[in-house]
């Protein structure tokens, strides 16, 4: 008990002097792969070593190997920092160990993960009585839910995946705006599903639904999924949902949204306009790691019929105690898995309602503040319509735009990368995280000017 006790107090005198940093410290990470091998040892030891003292080695050799994700001057990724109720109840998480894959095994999870599921129905105007998995990622959410799409359609062709495979069954088209997020088409390949038919989309890469039209009445009465966004990766836009979930409604498709960051938007007074007619998809993804700032490792799989999502997901054991009203595992791949729930239902309730909703509208100012800061560089040019948290920027040509983010990091103040957009290099700024300050965007801006300076 001593050593566990010692190994924990200096794992958190660690963590503080991480945090603490942050502020200060650059951006990038300071030492290389091979740096860091070295100073963790490559050799693994004959003998063992106090708990205390590996946590002292592990934390001293990664450090100068860290990148200040959690800071407020991160923006390369669309990725949140972690709330600090969220961060705290992960450590819980952690030293609780609980087996959330049974009501019977672990109530406290349980608990956790319907009264948050139900929070987040509320918030996000989904319906009500919804099931909602908690899954590593947004990409796994995709995953469960276009499982359950896959299903369901084949179901109504009278096709049983479950008992007779894919095999020999009818073909199931996917149909994505040319514009989606690559985790979707790795969602159907692990599906069996192929490669996705794409649907032209707009220069904001909303999908086109003259186009969508025409691309299911092409197919005729084939079993089909139609997958949505709410918030491109690059401009932040948001299909038109309502004109285009009638659309796929009246060709019997399932509906699918992938709104890992942009589905927070609903949570706001000020900007749930861009999800209007969303709730009457069949289902959505999201990651509360983005946008809500929980730690890593929570996606949210959310489908529509709960009856779907145990068809594709339940799974059955003889040496399982499992319960009349469904169990965790019957939303989600996986069997064993972290407590998700647990920080989930932390953020939450530290944040309620109303700091939610205020959160999301921060990180929109901020972005709205690159942008007009951006603008006033002379050779920048935002490129998107700035509607969201997504900022995209150019600096005349491609090479220089590349000298521009090329400097940027060399600087460390910020982390911002580059990316390819509608043919041309762009720097992209995803505006993500909770601890972001007017001052750290102020920095960010100055840092960006020095960069295009020649």
């Amino acid at each position: 008990m001593d050593a566990r006790q010692e190994a924990l107090r200096r794992a958190y005198e660690h963590a503080a002097a991480w945090l603490a940093s942050l502020d200060g410290r650059p951006v990038p990470a300071r030492a290389s792969v091979e740096e860091i091998v070295g100073a963790l040892g490559a050799e693994l030891p004959d003998g063992p070593s106090p708990p205390s003292d590996v946590v002292d080695l592990l934390a001293t050799a990664c450090e100068p190997g860290l990148t200040a994700f959690p800071g407020g001057r991160f923006y390369g990724f669309v990725i949140g920092g972690t709330e600090p109720a969220a961060l705290a109840a992960d450590w819980l998480v952690s030293a609780w160990d609980q087996n959330c894959v049974m009501r019977a095994v672990s109530p406290a999870y349980a608990a956790a993960e319907d009264i948050a599921g139900s929070w987040l129905l509320d918030l996000l105007d989904l319906p009500s009585g919804s099931a909602v998995g908690f899954t590593t990622g947004a990409m796994m959410a995709n995953f469960t839910c276009i499982a359950a799409g896959r299903d369901a359609v084949l179901r109504r062709a009278g096709r049983d995946v479950a008992r007779d495979g894919l095999a020999g069954g009818p073909a199931v088209r996917v149909l994505v705006g040319e514009d989606r997020h690559m985790t979707v088409d790795l969602a159907l390949r692990y599906l069996g599903l192929g490669r996705p038919e794409p649907v032209a989309a707009d220069d904001q890469g909303r999908i086109v639904p003259e186009a969508l039209r025409a691309a299911l009445a092409a197919g005729g009465r084939s079993p089909t999924i139609v997958v949505l966004q709410a918030g491109d990766i690059h401009s932040g836009a948001f299909d038109p949902f309502a004109e285009t979930i009638r659309t796929a409604r009246a060709a019997d498709a399932w509906v699918h949204v992938d709104g890992a960051f942009g589905l927070w938007a609903a949570a706001s007074p000020r900007y749930a306009h861009l999800t209007a007619g969303c709730p009457e998809a069949d289902s959505w993804a999201t990651d509360a790691h983005k946008t809500l700032n929980v730690p890593y490792d929570c996606g949210l799989a959310i489908v529509r019929a709960p009856s779907a999502l145990r068809a594709a997901m339940g799974k059955r054991g003889d040496y399982l105690i499992q319960h009349d009203e469904g169990d965790p595992t019957d939303k989600v791949p996986e069997l064993s898995r972290r407590g998700r729930a647990f920080t989930v239902w932390a953020a939450l309730r530290s944040l309620g309602r109303s700091g939610v909703a205020e959160l999301v509208e921060r990180l929109c100012r901020h972005a709205g503040a690159f942008a007009a800061g951006i603008a006033g560089i002379d050779g920048a040019r935002v490129v998107n319509d700035v509607v969201f948290t997504q900022v995209c920027a150019e600096f005349g040509s491609d090479e220089r735009t590349e000298r521009v983010l090329a400097r940027l990091l060399a600087d460390g103040t910020a982390w911002i990368s580059g990316s390819t957009w509608r043919g041309r290099r762009v720097m992209r700024i995803s505006v993500s995280n909770w601890s972001t300050t007017d001052e750290d965007v102020t920095r960010t801006l100055a840092a960006i000017r020095r960069a295009c300076a020649d």
